[in-house]
């Protein structure tokens, strides 16, 4: 249970931070997504700023509270709560019909669909591993400290996730089954 903490922790602060800066990159990024909100949520220009904006806040807020060691219980349940947030959005638009593009990650067009449930309930699956490993708690019995070479080999899984999370729709389309050509 020791190194699976250290890997949740920087897979999904890798995921939300990336997630962050896709957003914030530039003026015309927030406002794609902000477009994007409006498209989810029907709501007026200033409120779906103000809602696009507090989706940001609270990405940053996780990749804070899992950089700190005293705040990581607190980072993955603020990062349950924000993708349990943003599966019902995706529900909601897949519901309606919506053809809102994902802006997940600041660039990508691709309207939200089953596929982005699927990203996310693996996030979700990555935040209740972490907890769990928390309530678990300690080192293993027997052992002293975590051995440096496993908690370095857990953060480099955690990155390895966090790529495959963050490219979760190139690889979707790189598998997808291709139509046949007559």
């Amino acid at each position: 249970m020791q190194y699976v903490v250290p890997a949740c922790r920087v897979a999904i602060a890798v995921v939300f931070l990336v997630a962050v800066l896709g957003k914030v990159r530039g003026k015309s990024a927030f406002a794609s997504f902000r477009v994007s909100v409006r498209g989810l949520v029907p709501l007026g220009s200033r409120a779906s700023t103000a809602l696009s904006g507090a989706v940001v806040l609270a990405e940053g807020c996780v990749v804070v509270l899992l950089a700190i060691p005293g705040t990581v219980r607190a980072g993955l349940v603020l990062a349950g709560t924000v993708l349990a947030g943003f599966c019902a959005g995706i529900v909601r638009a897949m519901r309606s019909g919506s053809t809102t593009p994902c802006r997940c990650f600041g660039v990508t067009g691709t309207p939200l669909g089953g596929r982005h449930l699927v990203r996310n309930a693996g996030l979700l699956a990555l935040v209740a591993a972490g907890l769990l490993a928390l309530v678990a708690g300690g080192p293993v019995p027997g052992s002293t400290s975590p051995h440096p070479a496993g908690v370095s080999l857990s953060v480099l899984v955690g990155a390895v996730l966090a790529v495959i999370v963050i490219f979760f729709d190139d690889l979707a389309d790189l598998f997808a089954a291709q139509p046949r050509r007559p």
